[in-house]
């Protein structure tokens, strides 16, 4: 099946997806995070999360090399920091309150709805990206707070009313 590969994109972008910054810090790196909107669940049982990174991403290397990320899901207030670690170049932390994961050691973003302590289960490659599978080892999320959403490439907010 040959495909216009934006008319593709778009049909995709269809779908309303959150938004999560990954975090990681591999050995003698400063911490990192980048913008995705792949994060999903796979398993309850081991508990396992995925997200997708391009294979063309400048943080690859550091990905493919490290034991453990922190998946932080982020608020509806957020999209300035959806926004700074979504471009190639710059995928520092600095300026972002920050804590260190107790079972993993990566990096979190201290005001993030939800975080996902993992430690790196498998990875897949698929097509042009690389499925990274986690194993959660610890996770926290917050009663209160709205999430960000993501929908035909741009940024969407739950409706007034929306718990």
């Amino acid at each position: 099946m040959t495909h216009d590969t934006r008319k593709f994109r778009n049909a995709l972008g269809c779908f309303t997806t959150g938004v999560a910054v990954i975090t990681a810090q591999a050995e003698g790196r400063s911490p990192l995070g980048i913008t995705v909107n792949s994060f999903a669940s796979v398993s309850l049982d081991p508990p396992l999360v995925l997200w997708s990174l391009d294979k063309k991403s400048d943080t690859l290397s550091t990905f493919q090399s490290v034991t453990g990320f922190t998946v932080n899901v982020l608020r509806e207030d957020h999209r300035d920091i959806s926004s700074r670690l979504a471009k190639q170049g710059d995928h520092t932390l600095d300026g972002l309150a920050l804590r260190t994961g107790t079972f993993n050691g990566c990096p979190a973003l201290e005001e993030a709805l939800a975080h996902f302590e993992c430690s790196v289960e498998a990875r897949h490659e698929a097509g042009d990206h690389i499925i990274m599978i986690g194993r959660v080892l610890h996770f926290e999320y917050s009663e209160d707070g709205r999430p960000l959403l993501y929908h035909r490439g741009g940024y969407q907010g739950l409706a007034e009313g929306t718990p």
